[in-house]
């Protein structure tokens, strides 16, 4: 199949934001296409509508709000690469019926994440927060009081996803005992076991790591009701999301004494710049590490986002394969030697594939192979045509009822 699509790569516009990796910049430059602007920060609504008039693909990270109004504004917008593990930015709906795909890399900061988790584990366990603070201040502090190993406690990890996982297995490495709850059934990995309520996992583990979404079901997961529940002495570490602790809940415990640390690094409100003011219930705690939303912050799993998302970009722009896209429906196609490949993305209602048939049968023209895939809104269908009349089809192709994107691949 040519690697080439039919639109000039010059005339492609790519816009990244967010200090987006090199990597994903040298990947489309090695590949051809030579307008790709990188800026630094995020965008606001009303600058993100200017900017994005002629942008064909957009990249983003975590703090670019993507709303209707941008879209709406996005006329020549084919993808959006969210360069990061969620697509809560994104207004989904909205991405989804003007038939702009939206890719993510939920896979590849994995480790990084995995890898702090443990280490923040092992500086609140060994109350190293509280020595390294003497020390700065001159003060010798060599005393185990309080200190202990990982090994032979028990972790308890809620939610058993990609990094949940990979905590389980590090953890177990290190000789921990792994609990998991998790409200789909999982897997266990290794020797860890499966709890059967979030009650019964924070009663019995001496370190809790919450590795959860943010939905409906989880704001405040962790709160004034449920914190009593923790084993006295405990750690809670929080990488998921901001929304999923009650601060002021676990404050009241800290300063108690019933949870004995926290390591925390999402938050409700979190500064949208550099060098911005931000405020925490849980700032002033010695027994607290606070850390600037870094759990995927590392130059590999950057760079493995970078690759990881502008590949997905690639081939939704150059084959129209959208596996990995959560707006358009998911579809790979083989190569069909002979034809020119042309993408619809339509409102999923009863008769456009009929009327996609009907029109270019009586037009008298040949469907060399054709694909179709749906979700609840929208239907995505690639047709490779005879190269003759293909741009005919095009044509014919856009005057059908409830189209809302056609263009031809190659």
């Amino acid at each position: 199949m040519k690697k080439n699509t039919s639109y000039p790569k010059e005339k492609i516009n790519i816009l990244f934001l967010e200090n987006i990796s090199d990597a994903a910049v040298h990947q489309f430059a090695n590949a051809g296409y030579v307008n790709i602007r990188k800026i630094t920060g995020a965008l606001s609504e009303s600058d993100l509508i200017k900017e994005i008039k002629n942008v064909h693909l957009l990249g983003i990270r975590s703090k670019t709000i993507i709303s209707p109004n941008v879209l709406a504004a996005a006329t020549k917008l084919q993808a959006i690469g969210c360069f990061c593990i969620g697509v809560n930015q994104v207004d989904l709906a909205a991405a989804n019926k003007s038939g702009v795909a939206v890719f993510n890399a939920p896979y590849s900061n994995t480790r990084s994440v995995a890898e702090l988790v443990i280490g923040a584990a092992i500086m609140l366990v060994r109350k190293v927060l509280d020595k390294n603070k003497a020390a700065h201040e001159g003060i010798w502090m060599k005393d185990a009081k309080g200190s202990h190993e990982l090994r032979g406690k028990t972790i308890g990890i809620v939610g058993y996803g990609n990094i949940g996982s990979q905590v389980s297995v590090l953890a177990e490495a290190i000789g921990m005992k792994v609990v998991f709850y998790d409200v789909e059934t999982k897997l266990p990995l290794g020797n860890a076991n499966d709890s059967k309520s979030l009650k019964e996992l924070l009663q019995q583990s001496d370190v809790v790591t919450l590795h959860v979404p943010d939905v409906g079901s989880t704001r405040n997961l962790i709160n004034k009701n449920n914190v009593s529940s923790f084993k006295k002495g405990s750690i809670l570490i929080n990488y998921a999301r901001g929304e999923v602790v009650d601060l002021n809940a676990l404050k009241s415990s800290l300063i108690a004494g019933h949870i004995s640390g926290a390591a925390v690094d999402v938050f409700p409100i979190e500064p949208e710049n550099n060098g911005d003011v931000f405020k925490s219930p849980l700032q002033g705690l010695s027994n607290v590490l606070l850390t600037p939303h870094i759990g995927g912050s590392t130059q590999e799993a950057q760079n493995n986002i970078g690759l990881d998302v502008s590949a997905k970009l690639f081939n939704y722009l150059e084959k129209g394969v959208s596996i990995g896209s959560h707006s358009i429906p998911a579809l790979a196609l083989p190569p069909q030697e002979g034809a020119h490949r042309i993408l619809h993305i339509h409102n999923n209602v009863p008769g456009v594939m009929s009327q996609i048939n009907a029109t270019l049968s009586k037009n008298k023209i040949n469907i060399l192979g054709q694909y179709l895939k749906t979700n609840d809104k929208i239907g995505y269908v690639v047709l490779d045509i005879d190269k003759t009349i293909s741009k005919n089809a095009l044509e014919l192709l856009r005057s059908v009822k409830n189209t809302i994107k056609v263009r031809i691949l190659y």
